[in-house]
């Protein structure tokens, strides 16, 4: 496949500059009053913008029907009165984020079911710096792809190499993810092939 490189490396540099500058809500700036389902969708739709929409024909990565499979798999508190705070929409972050790597039982058993506002607030601020420290990884791991087709003579070569290097990356991630998850007695789940 023909690619053209500059095009490319500028795609890869306005994704780096964009994750660079991104970072998740702090604890005190999401909305700690009541909202219903409509808006809680919307808003985690802001917070997390960089998650694509299924392929499946769904607008968004985010459903009613999904939330509401995680208060009934008891992976999130349930909500008060139909309404949605500030730990709910926390937990939900948490729960999206992880699950472009993990299964929702992995999560179920990963996160601790924390009713107590204030345990709440310390898993999301310790998950929130580990984001925040991974998303700077990234930022420089997309830099780096960047001038690297940038400098490349052969940008199919070079694509199709970083291509396979990042996969195999988020393999070994994926991984070592697995084993922890082990070592905590937290069952693994292979991908499905």
């Amino acid at each position: 496949m023909a690619y053209d490189k500059t095009l490319v490396a500028a795609k890869l540099q306005r994704w780096e500059n964009y994750v660079a500058g991104y970072s998740l809500p702090a604890w005190e700036s999401i909305p700690d009053f009541g909202l219903y389902m409509d808006q809680v969708i919307v808003i985690l739709q802001q917070y997390l913008d960089f998650i694509p929409a299924p392929t499946e024909g769904k607008d968004s990565f985010v459903t009613a029907s999904t939330i509401n499979n995680y208060v009934r798999l008891k992976i999130m508190p349930a909500p008060v009165k139909k309404k949605y705070g500030r730990k709910h929409i926390a937990y939900l972050i948490m729960i999206l984020t992880l699950k472009l790597s993990l299964s929702i039982s992995q999560i179920g058993q990963l996160l601790p079911a924390a009713p107590e506002e204030e345990q709440v607030r310390m898993l999301y601020t310790y998950y929130q710096e580990k984001f925040s420290r991974t998303r700077q990884h990234f930022a420089h791991t997309l830099q780096q792809a960047a001038q690297e087709l940038a400098r490349s003579d052969d940008a199919d070569a070079v694509t199709g190499g970083m291509t396979m290097e990042h996969a195999l990356s988020g393999a070994f991630h994926t991984l070592l993810a697995g084993k922890l998850m082990a070592l905590e007695g937290i069952e693994w789940e292979k991908t499905p092939t």
